[in-house]
């Protein structure tokens, strides 16, 4: 039965005479379309010949009508920067009712209250809507680095006759039927450069290429039974490839270059899914979480108010911060909030203290504001930047001058950062947790044999970056086009060996021996002795330990780092022992 075919028998379901020009108006469709569909419908016996719904209809109303509905609401909700880091996006409030209670009752409205959802984020503020709302809650371990897919494969033995609901849009009207014929997907009128499908002439969903628009997804869904076998069995093959970690669960409703389910069009005033601080603000200027202390800052250090702060924008997620990209008076800034946990890792005030010490050395982005206490920051943005390229010789030599240049200032400030003191820290914040590692304290007691080798040939300490990662040399361009390079995220600076900065590059770009030597052969312009080589190697090892320590940390938190985690484990166990063969090799 098509889309079209199954509003106007829903129509007639619900009203049994109603005329044909009165069906054109309620479904959106015209005279044309639905008298073939009344013809249509005649032919397969779900009308009678004075277009009333058959038993056939009746039954058929019967196997597909809504028994329950999944509400996907895990994720942190990234676009909603600054707000999202207070609150799950599902309880942002439109009126001063949250979006997932408005959800909740619109679906009780039209009898379904079997209601399951997949909670993540801040999993224990949904806590209250199982006694509120007899819900049933799904938690998923993996929110941080793995998309809904993950979510909607939780939950697979649910689906059935099902309504499937991202938890940060808000209907105008009640979007759920008591009987529902076919399976559909929701999009809007409304055209988006982003989305990634189109309503055809069929009312089929068809997939466009990166240069089209489309019909702005709104993501809620109906699934009949026919069409939930076939997406559990996607979903399951899909979820255990992990090519799609970070797919949405729409994935698994495509099939050659279509989606399996046709489109349900809707105006774009009756449904707005709300992704962002802005659009919260046009629907509801008045909303108590539009309210937060990042936006707060912002107006008191630029003097402006809250309507003058545009264009928000998320930034990639950091391994520690958060960050947004935002307009003031035509000027743009990036304000950097705290990820979790980082009250435990970073000492703000140490921090600030080398912001005071590196100020006007051009060695960093531009601070407009550093709170010492909390860690927000805002600074200036750099139109057309870049990061270094660690596989780009040029930006090697580039960055790594920049680096030799900075250790030769020889800076100081009154901390220090002890790698081998950080790595026993870490260890307990994971709060008697044993390691994911079978082998960790093995590793660990050979790691720290390497520590009386660092110290009978470590440099002289000087201020040093321990960050000094690719990601965090900037490439910025003068008004001239010309290229200069600035060092940022200078969270973890302290006193230390400045060849520490060398181990740090390397692990995180995920280097081989040959390369990590290719770059120590250029920061020291060929000319590095083998036993500063050789404790370049323990350095490694321990910054590998290090990072691992910190991912497993990370990790009790619900954040993953995948492969990066993995491998910083392993630069701990094979510079050890590539180390102890350098070691035995050069001085025996």
């Amino acid at each position: 039965m098509k889309r079209q075919e199954s509003e106007i028998l829903h129509a007639l379901l619900l009203e049994p005479f109603i005329n044909q020009r009165i069906l054109s108006e309620i479904c959106g469709c015209s005279l044309g379309v639905v008298n073939r569909s009344i013809k249509n419908l005649i032919m397969e016996g779900f009308l009678d010949a004075r277009i009333r719904p058959t038993d056939k209809a009746y039954q058929e109303l019967e196997n597909n009508s809504p028994k329950n509905a999944i509400i996907l609401a895990a994720g942190f909700g990234m676009r909603m920067v600054p707000i999202n880091l207070e609150r799950p996006k599902a309880f942002m409030e439109i009126h001063g009712e949250p979006l997932i209670e408005r959800i909740i009752k619109q679906l009780h409205e039209v009898g379904i209250t079997e209601i399951y959802i997949v909670v993540g984020f801040m999993k224990e503020q949904f806590e209250y809507l199982i006694d509120e709302f007899h819900v049933e809650l799904i938690f998923n371990p993996f929110y941080a680095s793995r998309n809904n897919l993950h979510s909607m494969s939780l939950v697979t033995e649910y689906l059935s006759n099902t309504y499937i609901i991202p938890c940060d849009v808000w209907c105008n009207r009640n979007p759920f039927h008591r009987y529902e014929f076919c399976s559909w997907y929701m999009v809007s009128d409304l055209v988006d450069d982003d989305s990634t499908v189109r309503v055809n002439r069929k009312m089929e969903l068809v997939t466009v290429s990166r240069n089209q628009s489309g019909n702005a997804m709104i993501g809620i869904t109906y699934l009949t039974e026919e069409k939930s076998h076939l997406v559990r069995k996607s979903l399951k093959r899909l979820d255990t490839d992990r090519q799609y970690e970070d797919s949405f669960w729409e994935k698994a409703l495509y099939d050659k270059g279509k989606m399996i389910v046709p489109a349900k069009v809707v105006h774009t005033t009756d449904v707005v899914e709300i992704n962002t601080y802005e659009q919260l603000r046009e629907l509801d200027e008045e909303s108590n979480h539009l309210k937060s202390d990042a936006i707060s800052i912002i107006t008191q250090i630029l003097r402006v108010t809250a309507s003058e702060i545009v264009d928000i924008t998320v930034l990639k997620k950091g391994m520690t911060n958060r960050c947004f990209l935002f307009t003031c008076k035509n000027k743009k800034y990036i304000m950097r909030i705290p990820g979790e946990g980082t009250d435990q890792l970073i000492n703000r005030q140490e921090e600030a203290a080398v912001y005071k010490t590196i100020k006007e050395k051009n060695l960093c982005d531009n601070i407009i504001y550093i709170n010492p206490e909390n860690g927000y920051k805002i600074t200036e943005f750099f139109p057309n930047a870049r990061v270094c390229d660690p596989n780009n010789q040029k930006d090697l030599t580039v960055c790594m001058k920049k680096l030799r240049e900075f250790h030769q200032l020889q800076l100081s400030v009154n901390h220090e950062f002890d790698i081998f003191k950080q790595i026993e820290f870490y260890e307990t914040l994971w709060n008697g947790e044993a390691s994911i590692y079978k082998d960790y304290f093995h590793t660990k007691k050979k790691v720290l044999s390497l520590q009386p080798y660092i110290n009978q040939h470590i440099a002289d300490k000087c201020l040093t970056h321990i960050d000094a990662v690719p990601d965090n040399f900037l490439f910025v361009k003068d008004s001239n086009g010309t290229e200069s390079v600035r060092l940022i995220d200078w969270e973890y600076a302290g006193m230390q060996d400045p060849h520490v900065d060398l181990a740090m590059f390397c692990i995180y770009s995920l280097y081989d021996k040959e390369q990590i030597d290719h770059l120590i052969d250029i920061y020291f312009e060929n000319n590095c002795g083998s036993e500063t080589r050789v404790k370049i190697y323990c350095y490694i090892a321990a910054g590998g330990l290090l990072w691992s320590n910190w991912c497993e940390y990370k990790r009790n938190l619900g954040i993953e780092f995948g492969e990066y985690s993995l491998r910083q484990y392993r630069y701990a166990k094979d510079y050890y022992k590539i180390a102890m063969e350098s070691f035995h090799k050069d001085f025996r």
